[in-house]
């Protein structure tokens, strides 16, 4: 049996729980320990799910630790994984990976002199959901995909987190923030994009807390709440991605990919599971059949209604992909390329003009059945 790679965590802010509650269903990984600029919050964590608190700095000493996982707030993320790298530990970073695509080339660069690996979530788009949409258009169910439509839309960050700021400044708004399930899905399901266009603004200078416990503070918002871009891919489709948090209620679809055959309608990339459904040349829409990927097994409670999630999907295909010598599924070369995207669309939105990408990358290898298994204890 190949031996668990210890895994550190720094940053135990909201997420961590998720990583800490979801690593031990899975193969090749173990959180040993973790670490926070605030002691207490690292103890906090520590405490509730059994593992050591240590400063940044003993955590990255720490000979138990193979990969770190940076859980910091968006900018933060490139240096505190720039310290990882040069401690000798293997990255896994919370989305976005970088604020700028230069900032991605140095992280490839260092990874690269050291023989260290770095990869970067999301990893939703391995969910049961999207892996079936991906057999979809992998068979050609709907024959060439010519072209599609992307949505997430919302009144704003504002309403439910506890500490909303961030959200609002540069390195975040809806691209940065919520276009990384988006732009990874497509990669996913079409493959790299060529060049981007776009149009961006703001409805606000300034947003008003509701939710606890800052409700009623007002907070500065510095980068553009309101973006539609336009993507063309390689393969020649073209596809629509609006997302914006200047909006209280809509009717579009997440996700709808159009092909010389038919049509795919694919669930919220933000979630591992969902309906797909499809169509052929006529009109009717009908759920493709479910299958058993277990990735689709409803697993938490969601004010939604029950939902399936595995996060930390992506930490344990990276774990496997170290010791099997192969390609990760969020590797860098895919997570650079999506930075790309993002911050080509926030440019073409700044300068009005088509930008081209200067990257590109790979399809992630499809994530069927067995091979989802193969990362589950």
């Amino acid at each position: 049996m190949t031996q668990d790679l210890g895994v550190g965590i720094i940053g135990c802010g909201n997420i961590s729980t998720t990583y800490f509650r979801l690593a031990p269903l899975f193969k090749g990984i173990e959180i040993r320990a973790c670490a926070d600029i605030d002691p207490a919050a690292a103890e906090a964590r520590a405490g509730e799910y059994g593992v050591k608190a240590q400063s940044i700095d003993e955590l990255l000493a720490n000979p138990e630790i193979d990969i770190v996982v940076n859980l910091t707030i968006p900018d933060a993320h490139f240096p505190v994984s720039r310290q990882i790298l040069e401690a000798g530990k293997h990255v896994y970073s919370e989305k976005p990976l970088v604020l700028t695509l230069e900032q991605g080339e140095e992280l490839r660069s260092l990874a690269a002199s050291k023989g260290l690996t770095v990869c970067c979530a999301p990893d939703t788009f391995l969910g049961g959901a999207h892996q079936l949409a991906r057999s979809q258009v992998d068979s050609g169910r709907i024959g060439r995909v010519t072209s599609g439509t992307c949505h997430v839309m919302s009144p704003g960050m504002e309403m439910w987190h506890p500490n909303p700021d961030f959200f609002f400044l540069p390195g975040a708004g809806p691209v940065l923030d919520l276009g990384p399930y988006y732009v990874a899905n497509l990669i996913n399901l079409i493959g790299p994009v060529k060049r981007v266009a776009a149009l961006a603004s703001k409805a606000a200078k300034t947003r008003t807390i509701s939710s606890e416990p800052r409700k009623g503070q007002v907070i500065p918002v510095k980068t553009p709440t309101n973006i539609h871009a336009l993507l063309e891919f390689h393969s020649g489709a073209t596809v629509t991605l609006t997302a914006s948090w200047d909006v209280w209620s809509h009717r579009h679809g997440n996700m709808e990919l159009y092909g010389t055959e038919g049509s795919l309608y694919v669930p919220d990339p933000n979630f591992f599971g969902g309906k797909v459904e499809v169509s052929g040349k006529g009109k009717e829409i009908s759920p493709v059949d479910r299958w058993d990927h277990p990735f689709s097994v409803e697993n938490q409670e969601h004010p939604q209604g029950p939902i399936a999630n595995y996060r930390t999907a992506g930490l344990a295909d990276m774990a496997q992909a170290i010791t099997e010598k192969r390609d990760p599924r969020c590797s860098l070369e895919r997570t650079l390329h999506g930075v790309d995207v993002m911050v080509s669309i926030l440019k073409s939105g700044d300068e009005g003009r088509f930008v081209d990408l200067t990257t590109t990358c790979t399809q992630p290898a499809p994530l069927g059945i067995e091979a989802a298994r193969a990362l589950l204890r």
